[in-house]
């Protein structure tokens, strides 16, 4: 998501207002309506949440995507990391293109962002993606 953490910063993956979400959303051109239609937030009730990366879609295929965000690209790359390792992290990377290089940037901020607030196993993730980076880069380009 191009709103870079701030939704993270304030809620982490926690229930908030609906109308503090679309100020955020809108002031990045995006909509609370795409963003769940990406599969990335769920909205009900006047209330919305960032989707955990456990509940985002196992087969998920960027090239089936009409608008990535910055936000879901990151979420699944370290999920793909977390579930089947740098091989197939690397595979999905070369899908993505270069879009993979700003959710790197976003996971290494979110990482920051973590560490300062002290949610430890959340930084935990956003720093694999980055230190899995260099090899994964290695990797994803052999395959172009």
């Amino acid at each position: 998501m191009a709103i870079r953490g701030a939704e993270l910063l304030q809620h982490q993956f926690d229930e908030g207002l609906y109308g503090e979400a679309e100020v955020l959303a809108l002031a990045k051109a995006l909509s609370i309506q795409h963003l769940a239609e990406a599969g990335i937030l769920h909205s009900r009730a006047g209330k919305v949440r960032l989707l955990r990366r456990e509940e985002l879609p196992g087969d998920w295929d960027p090239s089936t995507v009409g608008r990535l965000t910055v936000w879901e690209v990151t979420q699944h790359l370290i999920r793909r990391l977390d579930q089947k390792g740098e091989k197939e992290t690397a595979n999905l990377k070369a899908k993505i293109g270069g879009m993979a290089e700003i959710a790197r940037d976003l996971a290494y901020r979110l990482y920051t962002l973590c560490e300062r607030k002290g949610w430890a196993e959340e930084a935990g993730y956003y720093n694999s993606l980055v230190v899995a980076w260099p090899s994964m880069a290695s990797e994803a380009f052999e395959l172009q």
